[in-house]
């Protein structure tokens, strides 16, 4: 069986600093930091009182006032920016056949919100369980891709991925190859989340997972920094069209790069520490570049997991080393979350859209926010630090990992 080349048609973001794909995409290219104090609820008291929140965002700008108090924000986000992808790929507008386009979301938690909602409303009454009837229905992770496809009327593969921080890229792999399998013309693809609430950050301060640089949030997620102290939490949505080339091509789509391979992996190592080697990412890395068929000395870019975190930003060098060997010197490295922070199971969607819109620019996003070397991080090698870079990019490579070690890369190239 020929395997069906794969494209990508359509782009939407809404980040925390962007609410648009040319918002996000110039504010990329800006090294704009995206942290500043919380402001959806008090954190006074919390360890971490920052995050990359969304911006100047009013949901009734988008979606109907009825119809939004239905959705968690996770769910609000995932419209948006799906509305977004939809109408760029102008995918609706040449009458496909709907039994051929499916939705598949990615999302580490869901609604988290809805969740804390529903719990602080019980704890206030008698005991007496009075719970709101779409508490359910907003909650579930699933939700969203259901919500997409009614909105269009689409009647194909349909579900979500939860990988915890590697959810939506893992939809964006599993969207790739029902295409390419022949088994859909076109999916829409992506993740969102939104865990900037009480159960969130307390949660991830728990973990000591977050950085405490309250002093100071704009500057606080520094990956590969000597004085990183963790991942700022971040929350939004990033959508993908992914489309048949033929398909595309038959209906005059815009196009703008192809989905060239997929690797998945685990570390089988502990559920929050990456393997201090980098043996998942490597595998994961190894496997994309095999499922692509390209060489390792192919990759121009390569848009690290990079969380800021003390053991991850170790680890990730490790593995690329080990994949590339001396082109790891001629690769251009960044970490978008310098900007965006960590938007968990959204994470790989943005991340894809970086790395599509620099293959699309010939234009490296930076890593912004390093002030002083690593002596345990090669920084013989290119991590873009703190200014955009210009160079052909012909193909990209997208890392995003999950607690649990999960593992996921997906590899996009120049249409030729």
């Amino acid at each position: 069986m020929e395997l069906k080349r794969v494209v990508v048609t359509g782009l939407g973001a809404l980040t925390p600093i962007g609410n648009t794909l040319e918002e996000y995409w110039n504010a990329l290219l800006e090294g704009k930091s995206g942290a500043a104090p919380i402001q959806q609820f008090d954190a006074s008291k919390f360890k971490t009182q920052f995050a990359c929140e969304i911006k100047d965002f009013k949901v009734n700008d988008h979606i109907d006032r009825k119809e939004a108090r239905k959705l968690d924000q996770f769910s609000q986000y995932a419209m948006v920016s799906a509305t977004e992808a939809m109408a760029d790929s102008k995918l609706m507008e040449s009458e496909p056949n709907t039994d051929r386009i499916g939705v598949i979301w990615g999302s580490g938690i869901g609604g988290l919100k809805t969740f804390q909602d529903e719990h602080e409303n019980f704890l206030k009454g008698d005991g007496t369980p009075k719970f709101n009837p779409f508490f359910i229905p907003k909650m579930i992770a699933d939700i969203a891709a259901g919500h997409i496809s009614i909105k269009y009327g689409l009647r194909g593969p349909n579900y979500v991925t939860v990988s915890a921080c590697a959810s939506s890229t893992n939809a964006i792999i599993d969207a790739f190859n029902l295409i390419r399998l022949g088994k859909a013309d076109a999916i829409v693809t992506g993740g969102s989340e939104a865990a900037v609430n009480i159960m969130g950050v307390g949660g991830f301060n728990g973990l000591r997972a977050l950085s405490m640089r309250n002093d100071s949030p704009e500057t606080a997620s520094r990956p590969f920094d000597k004085d990183r102290d963790g991942f700022v939490l971040g929350e939004g949505a990033g959508a993908l069209i992914l489309e048949d080339y033929d398909h595309a091509v038959k209906r005059g789509a815009k196009i703008y790069a192809e989905v060239a391979g997929g690797g998945m992996s685990s570390d089988a190592y502990h559920i929050t520490a990456p393997h201090p080697e980098g043996i998942g990412a490597r595998n994961v890395m190894i496997e994309a570049l095999k499922d692509a068929e390209l060489a390792p000395e192919t990759v121009d870019y390569i848009n690290v997991h990079g969380t800021s975190t003390p053991l991850g930003d170790i680890a990730e060098p490790k593995a690329i080393k080990q994949v590339f060997g001396e082109h790891s010197y001629n690769l251009n490295i960044s970490s978008t979350k310098s900007m965006t922070g960590h938007l968990l199971g959204a994470a790989g969607a943005i991340e894809a859209i970086a790395c599509i819109m620099a293959i699309k620019h010939d234009i490296v996003p930076p890593t912004i926010n390093h002030f002083t070397d690593d002596p345990e991080i090669d920084n013989k090698m290119n991590f873009t630090f703190n200014k955009a870079e210009k160079r052909t990019v012909d193909v990209a490579l997208s890392n995003t990992f999950g607690f649990g070690g999960h593992n996921t890369s997906a590899i996009f190239k120049k249409l030729k």
